[in-house]
């Protein structure tokens, strides 16, 4: 009973993985082929120099010769002067990951012989050129335990179809000892170090680069970023795709979000190199994030109105719309606490991203003890568009405030028109607290680029329940130390 009762939990447990992996992405990163050749011709160029330092063994041996004899040999000293890699290309293997084909790859090394022949010792030099090399290498992609991406080779082979030799002096019977017992021993070794050299630079240098992407962000005191891997990277006939978490935390506590992503249906764009699809899952765990951090709360005072702005935050300014101010609070600064009831939810369609936020003001008048008296309590909402573009590796944003709609929630002075403070609440709204909000927008949000790489060329668009960024990409590499 305990073996079954172990066996259902193992059952449970799996079943919940496989659901937490089977969660649509907030975030998704498209790289199109565009993009995975422009990174191709780097890593190309990093393995050139990686087998242009391979370092070969000696090579030694019998062999018996017709008519010569039993030969011993020596290969010494193998130095490698180049690796060209001159035509190679990346492909995308659905449902596998990608696959990097090397054709007309070419060396030139040089070395010593020493042969023994009875009692025969000679020695010297020579020059070998390998030709019409062709490397295949396969890599799976995959993702650990903290979401991030992983990359290992899973499959190279190496051909090598030429090998010329020339030895220093004439000796014809050298030449028949390389091509029959030194040849297909070089051509082995060499065919086994090039796929070492393969699978070592994806593990120090590919495997590496790709930890450098950011599966957490912070964005300040309040909230980061979780950019972690959903699922391993899906390869298909056309690109790269892969699904992050793309979820916004409150850094003081994290919760879950009441809400799930939906599925995102990614248009067939491949003019750029890298596309990023935002949901609107995304944005609005920002506003869930923040909400939960307590931080979507703004207070105004006097000090802070403009100076091109012909009244003060006071009783006798509010007595024009609410007459009983000046009875009971005579010539009294005031104080306006705006704060939102609730997370604001946006929606995202093809005509741009908009929301209608829900926002309580709750004046105030500061008695000369700075204690502060309750005045009324006004609800506030508005239709907000939105500006997005990309900026330093960063979404930025501007907001853009419709006409502001007031009610009276509740009064501690009487009652009185609320429609008399459209104006004034206008004001507050465009000249103090949209430039704060904007000023914070400006800032943005970081996208999950890995390290050294800069976008160009940015396209934006809207589409249904999500946003797409577009652009190319250049890495920059760091500089001499």
């Amino acid at each position: 009973m305990a073996a079954r009762g172990l066996a259902v939990a193992c059952g449970a447990l799996a079943l919940c993985l496989a659901l937490a992996r089977a969660t649509n992405p907030g975030f998704v990163v498209r790289i199109t082929q565009a993009g995975l050749d422009y990174a191709h011709q780097h890593a190309i160029a990093v393995l050139e120099k990686e087998l242009a330092q391979l370092k070969l063994p000696d090579i030694s041996g019998d062999f018996r010769i017709r008519h010569v004899g039993k030969v011993r040999y020596e290969i010494s000293r193998l130095d490698l002067r180049s690796f060209h890699l001159p035509y190679s290309r990346i492909s995308l293997v659905p449902n596998v990951g990608l696959q990097v084909a090397i054709s007309n790859a070419f060396a030139e090394l040089d070395g010593n012989w020493r042969v023994k022949l009875h009692f025969i010792r000679d020695h010297g030099s020579f020059d070998l050129n390998v030709e019409n090399v062709y490397i295949k290498i396969n890599l799976k992609l995959g993702s650990d335990a903290a979401g991030k991406p992983t990359a290992d080779t899973a499959d190279c082979s190496t051909r090598i179809s030429k090998v010329r030799v020339h030895f220093s002096g004439k000796f014809g019977w050298l030449y028949n000892l390389f091509d029959r017992a030194i040849e297909p021993r070089f051509r082995d070794m060499l065919q086994s170090k090039v796929c070492e050299i393969v699978a070592s630079s994806v593990r120090s240098e590919l495997q590496p680069y790709l930890r450098t992407l950011p599966v957490t962000a912070r964005i300040d005191a309040k909230a980061g970023i979780d950019y972690s891997l959903v699922a391993p990277p899906t390869a298909t006939a056309q690109s790269l795709d892969v699904g992050l978490k793309g979820e916004f935390f409150s850094l003081a506590h994290r919760s879950a979000v009441p809400f799930p992503p939906l599925a995102l249906a990614f248009p067939p764009d491949h003019d750029r190199m890298v596309y990023f699809g935002a949901s609107s899952y995304f944005f609005n765990t920002a506003g869930f994030a923040y909400h939960a951090a307590g931080a979507l709360v703004f207070e105004i005072t006097d000090s802070m109105i403009p100076k091109g702005v012909e009244f003060h935050l006071n009783t006798t300014t509010f007595s024009a719309f609410v007459p009983q101010l000046e009875k009971m609070y005579p010539d009294t600064p005031m104080k306006l606490r705006l704060s939102a009831p609730s997370a604001p939810f946006l929606t995202i369609g093809p005509g741009g991203l908009s929301l209608t936020p829900v926002v309580d003001i709750q004046a105030y008048a500061i008695l000369p003890s700075s204690s502060l008296a309750p005045l009324f309590l006004l609800g506030l909402t508005s239709n907000v568009s939105a500006v997005v573009d990309v900026k330093s590796g960063h979404i930025v944003g501007s907001l853009k405030v419709g006409r502001i709609k007031l009610s009276l929630k509740h009064s501690d002075v009487g009652t009185f028109q609320v429609r008399t403070l459209q104006s004034i609440m206008n004001i507050f709204a465009s000249s103090i607290l949209l430039p704060r909000l904007n000023a914070r927008l400006d800032q943005g949000f970081p996208l999950p680029l890995p390290d050294r790489i800069q976008l160009s060329n940015i396209l934006v668009r809207f589409h249904q329940n999500f946003l797409l960024l577009g652009a190319d990409v250049q890495y920059q590499p760091r500089g001499p130390r």
